[in-house]
């Protein structure tokens, strides 16, 4: 072969442009830059803006850059890798690093992302993969504090620098001399800290290293100022996607927290980029009912001891729901799940219940405080890495929930802008909570409404005539306007005109109303107000009293039981409790005078129907109140009259006496269900017994009075006896009552029959109302006995109502073996005359006698 001549190559590389530039990457310009590098520390600097670079080489340096960054624009770390080789050849540096900036908790820190990067290393080693990353606070180490600065440091000698920190080396047995380390800032933000590692053949970087490390970094900045930017609108157009889909999802569903929760983080699953996320949802029900606590109280249910929201809530997730994106995408709903359910086992979810912070964790499963599962959690092998749990908080920042996303899909921890992102979410759907809010108060403000206009149609106030037929003013004082009068004045001719309560035995247990009429018992009612004391002690006006009476009155409707009459029995049976029975004791004269009034107002507004047939006609009552419904409607009633100035007999009391009668108002009229009957009887029992054991009557008080839980619990049994107080009347008074309120059950069982077309219990189907000595007899010794049997323990001068509860069982209980007695004689009778005749003849007269087999009981009371 030939020489080759120099035109010949000259010609063939003019002819092969691309072969050309190729080779000269390959083989020449690292030793060209090398040795541009080698001159320029003799020589000094040259012309080109590049210290040590001609101009032809400062302009082929960045054609190379310029292009590698349109290559590789999808990669910025590859393009900066490029950069930092070349960087490295120019510094004479033994090699370079690169870390990026970010924020996580609101905490900035850097973080590596390219380590050792020297002219011949590849990409894939220096790339540091989101688990193995070295983090910095800001606090730490010289590439923090440049960070912390957002200057370049040149450092001679990193032994003699207060910020070096010699964790990587240790890490990595490499030996740090000295370093030249500069931010890249992006407005007033830090995105990056370049950093070259010991110069080669030199102790330290020179002033003229800095410059060039300054210019150089322009390619760099340019590139993750780029990257950076994209990353930016790729954030603001899912936050924008999140926003819109949100507002879409959230107005569709009004009527439902879970709902309206679990629409919207399905639809915006694409945009959160995690491959998992489960949302805790928590009891927004700041107070337990007071009768749940009662066994707190007692000592009998160990008290909630957990961790609680900020605002005092029990920390009890009530539902998971788990979306799975990895893989096959699935939703998992876990109602009350348990506390070693894996989304809960690590206790994230209860500190950020607790505390209401965001918490960004890398590498969680390393983490000390928290215990997350570090192998697989479930049957799909998908491991936890990275988290980011955050609260859901309402308007009234009270945190309903906790949603938590596990592994950013790209494998990089959450940084400041998922926190931005998914705050946004969490806090929109927390802020749309305000629309559930406002719909259930609508509905609410609607049934009130219905009720109010009914209530406003049945009732009204008592009248000036009306009071004027019980405060006599103008008779006896001559005076035409009642404002004229002294208060002393009317207490003095009020008095003279009330009742004798030892004449119309009203200290007694068999006091019964029949003798008297309904207008006398409004007196009757004021009769027991002074009796008690309160009228002077609490300056309780009369004319306000009267009124208030009188209109508890009208409150009561005119049905065949629960009416007025009732309601009087009830607060006579509380009078007579607490003075001839002996319980006043118990209680301080505020207490009594709010025991007294609700007895009075328990049943007022009744409808003559129960719980049941409200729940069952899906009443506006019903709608309105989830449990003891009349209960409750009887309870507000009660506080609707006291708002009106008129009509508030507390309205002498300062905040905190008012709020302990409302208190105990809700006490008292809620305690007169039934259904809650057998939930206070076991703890009234153990009070009974502990009383029976003591040995004075001093004790015994003491013992009561220094718990106010348990003078709740008596004063809601006695209630109860109150309630039921009928059944123990003399047998000619119970007799009649006891066809009053079978005549109203049987009303309702009516209404069951053709309004609900239901058939009724025996109870209240007028059919069966033969049964009725059996189902008193049923009804004494199931719900009855227990109560005055252990009233007559606790005190012996409640005796005489368990004595006539006895005296009116045997009494049913006579009419009933005699009812079941003539039912067997007839029965007896008809198989007789089904022996005598054929099948089809007994079977039209057996049919034809059923007039003749009605028991005559009912008729003889």
């Amino acid at each position: 072969m030939g020489e080759i001549s120099q035109e010949a190559v000259e010609r063939y590389l003019e002819g092969h442009p691309r072969f050309a530039k190729e080779f000269f990457d390959k083989k020449l310009q690292t030793a060209a830059l090398g040795e541009t590098s080698k001159r320029s520390a003799v020589q000094g600097p040259a012309s080109g803006s590049f210290q040590g670079l001609s101009p032809e080489h400062e302009a082929a340096l960045c054609l190379e850059l310029l292009q590698a960054m349109r290559e590789e624009a999808g990669s910025a770390e590859a393009t900066a890798h490029r950069a930092l080789q070349r960087l490295a050849q120019l510094l004479q540096a033994d090699r370079c690093s690169l870390f990026l900036g970010r924020s996580r908790n609101g905490m900035p820190e850097v973080a590596s992302r390219l380590l050792n990067v020297t002219p011949t290393s590849k990409f894939e080693d220096n790339l540091v993969v989101p688990d193995r990353e070295v983090v910095f606070p800001l606090d730490i180490g010289i590439v923090g504090w440049v960070a912390h600065t957002k200057k370049a440091l040149n450092v001679p000698d990193v032994k003699k620098n207060s910020h070096f920190s010699d964790f990587m080396d240790k890490h990595t047995g490499y030996v740090t001399r000295n370093l030249l380390a500069t931010p890249i800032m992006m407005g007033k933000e830090v995105l990056a800290v370049v950093m070259a590692v010991n110069k080669v053949n030199a102790s330290e970087f020179s002033k003229q290293d800095e410059e060039v490390f300054s210019q150089y970094l322009a390619f760099v900045s340019i590139i993750l100022k780029l990257h950076h930017t994209n990353y930016l609108y790729s954030v603001e157009s899912r936050r924008s996607q999140i926003l819109m889909w949100s507002a879409h999802k959230v107005f569709e569903e009004l009527t439902d927290v879970e709902r309206q929760f679990h629409k919207v983080f399905y639809t915006v699953r694409t945009h959160l980029h995690c491959e998992r996320y489960s949302i805790g949802l928590l009891d927004v029900t700041k107070e337990k009912e007071f009768y749940d606590e009662w066994p707190i109280k007692l000592g009998e249910v160990e008290p909630y001891k957990g961790p609680k929201t900020p605002d005092g809530r029990e920390i009890i997730f009530y539902k998971i729901i788990d979306y799975i994106l990895h893989g096959k995408e699935e939703i998992k709903v876990i109602p009350t799940p348990p506390a070693d359910h894996w989304t809960l086992v690590s206790g994230l979810p209860t500190y950020v219940a607790e505390n209401g912070f965001i918490c960004n964790m890398l590498n969680a499963p390393a983490d000390e405080y928290f215990t997350f599962q570090k192998g697989p959690v479930d049957e799909t092998g998908w491991v936890i890495r990275n988290v980011l749990s955050l609260p859901i908080v309402n308007k009234k920042d009270d945190i309903v929930g906790v949603a938590t996303f596990y592994n950013r899909k790209d494998g990089k921890p959450f940084d400041e802008c998922d926190e931005h992102i998914t705050e946004t979410l969490t806090q929109f759907l927390g802020w749309s909570l305000l629309n559930t809010d406002t719909y259930e108060k609508m509905n609410k403000l609607e049934n009130r409404k219905d009720i109010a206009q009914e209530m406003l149609m049945h009732q009204t106030k008592a009248t000036p005539d009306e009071i004027k037929s019980i405060l006599k003013f103008q008779e006896k004082l001559n005076i035409d306007v009642i404002e004229d009068c002294e208060e002393k004045q009317l207490i003095t001719i009020l008095k003279q005109d009330l009742p004798d309560p030892k004449a119309l035995d009203l200290y007694e247990f068999c006091f019964s109303d029949f003798p008297v009429t309904e207008h006398e018992l409004i007196k009757c009612g004021l009769r027991l107000f002074f009796e008690i004391n309160v009228v002077e002690k609490f300056k309780v006006p009369v004319e306000v009293l009267t009124r208030w009476m009188y209109t508890v009155r009208k409150g009561y409707r005119s049905v065949t039981y629960h009416n007025w009459r009732h309601g009087f029995n009830v607060g006579q049976t509380m009078f007579t409790l607490l003075m001839t029975g002996r319980l006043k004791k118990y209680y301080t004269d505020l207490e009594a005078f709010a025991m007294l009034a609700a007895a009075f107002c328990h049943d007022i507004d009744h409808r003559g129907t129960n719980n049941l047939y409200q729940m069952k006609s899906t009443s506006p009552l019903a709608k309105l109140h989830g449990s003891s419904i009349l209960e409750r409607h009887h309870l507000e009633y009660s506080k609707t009259l006291l708002k009106d100035e008129s009509l508030n007999i507390f309205q002498n009391l300062n905040k905190r006496q008012f709020e302990t009668v409302i208190h105990l108002f809700e006490v008292a009229i809620i305690a007169t269900d039934l259904a809650l009957y057998f939930k206070k009887r076991t703890m009234f029992q153990k009070i009974v017994d502990a009383c029976e054991k003591m040995e004075t009557e001093e004790e015994a008080i003491k013992y009561v009075t220094s718990d106010p839980t348990k003078k709740e619990i008596i004063m809601a049994m006695m209630m109860t006896a109150c309630d039921l107080s009928a059944v123990t009347k003399p047998w000619e008074v119970q007799s009649q009552v006891a066809l009053l309120v079978a005549g109203e059950f049987w009303e309702q069982g009516d209404l069951e029959r053709t309004v609900l077309q239901q058939q009724p219990i025996p109870m209240m189907d007028r059919n069966k109302k033969d049964e009725l000595p059996k189902l008193q007899v049923g009804f004494i010794d199931f719900v009855c006995t227990f109560v005055y049997k252990e009233f007559s323990r606790f005190h012996k001068e409640v005796t005489p109502m368990l004595n006539g509860l006895q005296n009116n069982r045997m009494e049913w209980k006579s009419l009933a073996d005699e009812y079941d007695a003539k039912v067997k004689v007839t029965e007896e009778e008809a198989e007789k005359q089904e022996e005598g005749n054929t099948a089809e003849k007994a079977a039209e007269d057996t049919g034809g006698g059923a007039d003749d087999k009605k028991s005559k009981t009912c008729l003889m009371l």
